[in-house]
């Protein structure tokens, strides 16, 4: 169970640290742009530094909960901008953007585990608990 949460942290911190190197190019920031996003020159890469930030927190287990609401404070408003489905009349746009944006809502619920459930234990912040010194009621019956 441990190795498969590792796994997991794993497997989902992917998608965040492959998408965010994209998010300093002037491609991405046009075209984010041209959906409309307002500020897109510095909206876009500090999207780029939340999925980075996220991802890596994600991955190693460091402030978890933290990056995993950095990763929803990214994923929300791409989501309602970048895959506004209902805005799409072309029928293969369409669907491909509800695919997109169904996707998100999906790693969005994953963050929410996260924000919950925490990294789990095979990362640094069940290490750092571990090494935690015993403080409150708890070191008085120690």
């Amino acid at each position: 169970m441990k190795t498969t949460t590792l796994l997991g942290r794993l497997l989902y911190s992917l998608v965040f640290l492959a998408a965010a190197p994209g998010h300093f190019s002037a491609q991405t920031i046009g075209y984010a742009a041209a959906q409309g996003v307002p500020l897109a020159s510095l909206a876009v890469p500090a999207s780029g530094v939340l999925a980075l930030l996220g991802g890596l927190s994600i991955a190693f287990g460091y402030k978890a909960r933290w990056g995993a609401l950095a990763l929803i404070a990214f994923l929300v408003p791409v989501t309602m901008m970048m895959h506004n489905f209902w805005t799409i009349t072309d029928p293969m746009m369409h669907q491909l953007q509800l695919v997109m944006f169904m996707k998100n809502i999906a790693l969005i619920g994953g963050a929410l585990t996260f924000v919950v459930h925490g990294a789990g234990a095979y990362s640094l912040d069940a290490r750092a608990e571990r090494h935690a010194p015993v403080t409150g009621p708890a070191a008085l019956a120690a």
